[in-house]
């Protein structure tokens, strides 16, 4: 029970941040930012995946990932997991991209790669369980 409140948990901090940067790439206004780096990333075409903001797509995978904490089932956790592992993937190689391509980092950005980071231990673990 306590991984399953944990992976809701960390899903939803990540997916409150997602809709933050999806609402901001929706209404075009520059994010909430100690440096300018947050802005730079966001108005990158890196942004955007087949015309779709990262940020939703984060924010969809982040509720998605959060409702298979709502079941015990062992079919949910390893949906979850297969989720988190997608999204570890993804977000490193964005980080990557951030430090190498684009040359700024979105403190918001790394909000969601530390919660995935913390998430994604905890999903593998449900499937033990």
């Amino acid at each position: 029970m306590r991984l399953r409140v944990a992976v809701a948990v960390l899903a939803l901090v990540a997916a409150a941040i997602a809709s933050y940067l999806t609402i901001l790439h929706y209404t075009h206004n520059a994010p909430v930012c100690p440096t300018s780096g947050c802005e730079t990333v966001q108005r990158s075409h890196y942004a955007e995946l087949v015309g779709i903001p990262v940020a939703l797509l984060g924010l969809l995978a982040y509720l998605a990932i959060a409702a298979t904490a709502a079941s015990a089932r062992s079919e949910a956790a390893a949906i979850g997991a297969a989720l988190t592992l997608v999204a570890l993937v993804f977000s490193a190689y964005l980080l990557i991209v951030s430090l190498t391509v684009i040359h700024a980092v979105c403190v918001w950005c790394v909000g969601t790669d530390v919660c995935v980071a913390l998430l994604t231990p905890a999903a593998l673990l449900r499937l033990r369980v």
